[in-house]
């Protein structure tokens, strides 16, 4: 990072203390990025961003006040940013209901550096990209191939009025792929995700990308011929990747804290599952948990945006809903640790509570026995598109695709499906986990208003249960 960066930050906590300010935290980042979309073995485009800012959070008589600055130039630009946040206080505190109260919080001085194998460039991005796309333009009926390889390089810096100085660089490095295949008028679409926090080494690791490219292709082309499925409820053994999207929708999202509070009801919903810490709301298969500290996930952190250490924190165990995610003043609320959740896109926003890595637990049965358990059912694979209700309690996802399972046996491969449920029924009857646990990346998570775009892994094994499955036509 820039040093000059890093001491405007330390200039804005000291200022803000000496004007009053009963707690001031900045956040300065600077970052990096560079990308190509490649097209039917051409590229479209190729672009690099560059973007540096300060993010300040301030206390100042019981009320938050938050403000950002983009490439600050001078000290008098940071000091007149928080002049005018403080000033406008007066006016809250004819409307203010309580007085921000904060967990407490261990101050840390230290410097972090991910670890990246090999660093990422853009010609070796384009080289990837191009031999992803000419594995997926080569499978027969496929008429669109379409490669988004994409690095960051990220330097972030934290201070607060507590003490913690904190200084985190990491890099990610990743690809999305679509192929699209199309016959007699139907089309059909099937995508994947690629990368994590590291370098190259995260999408061409064991070449488990040109697979993924070769595997997507031929899913697309299959699907042409595939069958539709019949409205009915069944047993579902869903694969990991779809898991991951179930377990974001369904699992992650009610256990932040703030929606729990209600705080986000106006635009992004709350849980159903307000009030229900010690209670049961799953089956005893039921284990879910969020770890920032797994390693290579895209939610893969040491400190969050308050510098809070980060740890694993369960949040469901054998089916009891146990703690949610937490941030310093909703742990107050609660009376609970802070979890290490508190993050914001950049320093233009307030940091929010935010899944990091949020998964059901790892189980101990091989796959193929759980399906071979299934007298009737359907193999769902890979996430697509989700619909859920404000509370997280009715919710539907389609899949990317879906096969029969018929006496333990899959047979048909079926397209354009959709799995439906209501959360605490689908919960009650999952009957087993297998031992494939996989944590996929995801780069698109929306949150708040206004809205944030956040990445972050999640995942599991397979599992089994019971939904409705429907055709989407």
């Amino acid at each position: 990072m820039d040093s000059s960066l890093q001491e405007l930050a330390d200039k804005a906590v000291s200022h803000a203390q000496n004007s009053g300010a009963q707690y001031c935290d900045a956040r300065a980042e600077q970052q990096e990025r560079k990308s190509v979309l490649i097209e039917n073995k051409q590229i479209d485009h190729v672009r690099t961003n560059n973007d540096r800012g300060i993010g300040i959070r301030i206390v100042k008589n019981g009320i938050w006040r938050f403000a950002s600055i983009t490439n600050p130039q001078s000290f008098e630009q940071i000091k007149d940013t928080i002049d005018n946040s403080i000033k406008s206080v007066t006016n809250d505190m004819k409307v203010r209901t309580k007085n921000v109260d904060l967990f407490p919080n261990v101050p840390k001085k230290t410097k972090i550096n991910f670890p990246v194998l090999k660093k990422p460039e853009l010609d070796e991005l384009i080289s990837v990209g191009f031999e992803c796309n000419e594995i997926i333009s080569n499978v027969p009926k496929v008429i669109k191939s379409i490669i988004n390889p994409w690095y960051t390089v990220n330097s972030k810096y934290f201070v607060s009025s507590e003490g913690s100085e904190i200084m985190q660089n990491y890099t990610d490095t990743v690809t999305d792929m679509v192929a699209t295949a199309h016959q007699t008028g139907l089309a059909q679409s099937v995508n994947i995700t690629e990368g994590g926090r590291g370098g190259m080494e995260q999408i061409t690791s064991d070449k488990k990308i040109f697979e993924s490219a070769k595997n997507i292709a031929t899913k697309a082309s299959q699907l042409l011929d595939a069958k539709q499925a019949k409205d009915e409820e069944a047993t579902v053994v869903m694969n990991p990747d779809f898991v991951s999207l179930l377990t974001h929708e369904i699992l992650g999202h009610p256990s932040e804290a703030d929606r729990v509070l209600g705080k986000e009801m106006a635009w992004a919903g709350g849980a159903w599952w307000k009030g229900k810490i010690g209670m049961k709301i799953g089956s005893e298969h039921l284990n879910v948990f969020d770890d920032p500290t797994i390693k290579n996930s895209l939610g893969w952190y040491h400190f969050d945006d308050e510098g809070v250490k980060t740890k694993k924190t369960q949040l469901v165990q054998d089916g009891i809903l146990t703690n949610h995610m937490q941030n310093r003043e909703t742990g107050q609320i609660f009376g609970s640790e802070p979890t290490g959740n508190m993050r914001a896109t950049n320093y233009r926003f307030m940091p929010l509570i935010r899944m990091a890595c949020t998964c059901i637990d790892n189980g101990d049965r091989n796959v193929d026995e759980i399906i071979s358990d299934v007298k009737h059912g359907y193999l769902i694979s890979n996430m697509k598109v989700p619909s859920i209700d404000m509370k997280r309690y009715n919710w539907s996802i389609s899949c990317q695709y879906a096969q029969r399972i018929e006496n333990g046996e899959i047979t048909d491969l079926l397209r354009d499906v959709i799995v439906m449920g209501t959360a605490p029924r689908f919960f009650e009857s999952i009957d087993a986990r297998g031992n494939d646990f996989t944590v996929r990346p995801i780069t698109n998570c929306g949150k708040g208003d206004p809205m944030q775009s956040m990445i972050m892994g999640n995942g599991g094994p397979t599992i089994r249960g019971k939904a409705t499955v429907r055709s989407v036509n």
